[in-house]
């Protein structure tokens, strides 16, 4: 016993060695916020850590990228600011169809073809790309929901751990083992209970997935073959490579699903014990008194309606509440004929996280983003949802389902409705102890976030990557994987058995006929 002993400091000490690793952000908003949060947290437990930062994509209104003193490295670049300019007046524009209700597949596959661009013109650059192959990192952590971070990837031959924003039914093809019957498919807006036309939705939706996977793929199969020597065969092949999949979630605010040995859930990463606001904030707070106040923001990259009847509808609705209204909203893009109500302040950014963990925060209207929703679930904050794209729809319909709150599509939004929503979420309890009982399940998860995805990342590290972990399902033909190969053969010799028996039955009465006509 005492050899064992003496030999342990030996066995971890490999564990307690740094380690290279690349941070891959080559998009704005929560998307840098996360990566951020990770690689900060990988910097704090003794690793090498550098960023890969592409700047003005999109730009968020208020808010620096400069880090602390004690932080990683970055590595920024940039398209120019030509280039950023049109880029974000497009997304602009894509705001205002969002408000409309006028978000589309094809918008995205748009959306898909300027991450293309913007990939291709990195690739390009010649004095990054052989930067980064001759830091010869350990392993990459990538943003998944960008396909040009797999490709960056493979270009420069680092092992990777794929790192999802989302949820769980994001990026299908990493073929997660759920039943159709009850794990909605994305963007099929259902909960986890469905009845025969959800389950027939559903179908549809898992049919439709690998088809929408082949549209994005095409955006950037062009980017592949330019600047791999072997191109993947498309999104499946770049999620299969990862490592380790790491999913911004947990099962308080998802619904309950099989995991697969290579999944791990870490959601809540932003989440923080609150800290006090600044003073001119506090005083603007109490001075509505037990009232409290409510928070409002439809993300880090929508800083401003351009909607006008919707913008009045709003205004006019929170006239008519007595609590406080703090709204993240950039206010030199306010309009000048729109008179503010003096219950109503704007910031063009704020401490979202302090604020919700704030006494007397009484309800969050967000636009239904994971990490806001998972802010609202860690304070116990009743929520109201104006989903405006992408995984919204989906995350709205679990944060409904599980109590948190409720939603109004931007479409339908009126002074009425809004007031009487509010109202609503204010004045009936269930909302309030559903949010304590789903902050109650985030909370008391034995590992927090961050440190559960560094021992995983570590692993990852030191067991020299992901393959003890991966099924050989996801190597074998779809038509294996569901058994139909041994289904075709059952049947066809089923069919066999049935002609046989057929001729014989055909052959015995054939004989009985001839019997008797002796």
């Amino acid at each position: 016993m005492k050899t064992q002993l003496w030999m342990f400091p030996l066995l971890v000490l490999p564990l307690l060695q740094s380690a290279k690793i690349l941070t891959v952000c080559l998009i704005g908003g929560s998307h840098y916020l996360l990566l951020d949060e990770i690689s900060q947290n990988l910097h704090q437990h003794g690793h090498d850590v550098r960023m890969l930062l592409q700047l003005g994509n999109p730009v968020i209104t208020g808010f620096s990228y400069v880090g602390g003193a004690d932080s990683y490295q970055k590595s920024a670049w940039s398209l120019g600011d030509k280039y950023i300019k049109e880029y974000n007046d497009w997304f602009l524009e894509q705001q205002t169809q969002f408000l409309l209700g006028r978000e589309t597949f094809n918008n995205f596959l748009k959306f898909m073809g300027h991450l293309s661009h913007q990939c291709d013109k990195l690739l390009e650059n010649k004095e990054i790309i052989t930067f980064l192959q001759h830091e010869n990192y350990d392993v990459i952590i990538l943003d998944a929901f960008n396909p040009c971070s797999f490709i960056l990837a493979r270009k420069l031959g680092v092992q990777y751990v794929a790192f999802y924003p989302g949820s769980l039914n994001g990026p299908l093809s990493i073929t997660l083992p759920s039943s159709i019957a009850s794990v909605p498919v994305f963007g099929s807006q259902l909960s986890d209970h469905m009845n025969l036309w959800g389950r027939a939705q559903n179908l549809f939706y898992s049919f439709m997935a690998p088809v929408g996977q082949k549209l994005v793929w095409s955006t950037f199969a062009d980017v592949a073959e330019r600047h791999l020597e072997s191109p993947p065969d498309g999104l499946k092949d770049l999620h299969e490579g990862a490592e380790l999949w790491a999913f911004n979630t947990d099962f308080s605010l998802e619904f309950p699903q099989p995991l697969l040995p290579f999944t791990v859930l870490v959601g809540g990463l932003l989440n923080q014990p609150a800290k006090p606001p600044e003073q001119d904030l506090e005083l603007w707070i109490s001075s509505f008194g037990d009232a409290g106040f409510i928070i409002v923001t439809l993300g880090s990259m929508v800083s401003s309606i351009s909607v006008d009847p919707l913008l009045t509808e709003l205004v006019a609705g929170f006239s008519q509440v007595p609590q406080g209204v703090l709204w993240r909203y950039d206010p030199q893009r306010w309009p000048s004929h729109l008179d503010r109500p003096s219950n109503l302040r704007l910031v063009d950014w704020l401490p979202l996280n302090d604020l919700l963990g704030h006494t007397k925060a009484r309800l969050f209207i967000t636009h239904g983003g994971q990490n806001s929703l998972l802010q609202a679930v860690y304070h116990a904050v009743p929520v109201l949802a104006i989903p405006l794209f992408g995984d919204q729809f989906d995350n709205v319909v679990r944060a409904e389902t599980k109590g948190l709150g409720l939603s109004i599509k931007p479409t339908l939004i009126t002074r009425e409705r809004l007031r009487s929503a509010i109202q609503t979420l204010m004045h009936d309890r269930r909302f309030k102890s559903s949010a304590l009982s789903l902050s109650r399940i985030h909370r008391s998860h034995p590992i927090p976030p961050a440190l559960r995805l560094i021992h995983w990342v570590e692993h990852i590290l030191h067991s020299r990557g992901g393959a003890h972990l991966k099924p050989a399902s996801l190597t074998l033909p779809w038509y294996q994987r569901y058994m139909l190969d041994l289904l075709l053969l059952f049947s066809l010799v089923l069919c066999g058995l049935v002609v046989i028996c057929c001729r014989c039955f055909r052959r015995k009465t054939k004989g009985d006929k001839d019997w008797k006509k002796e």
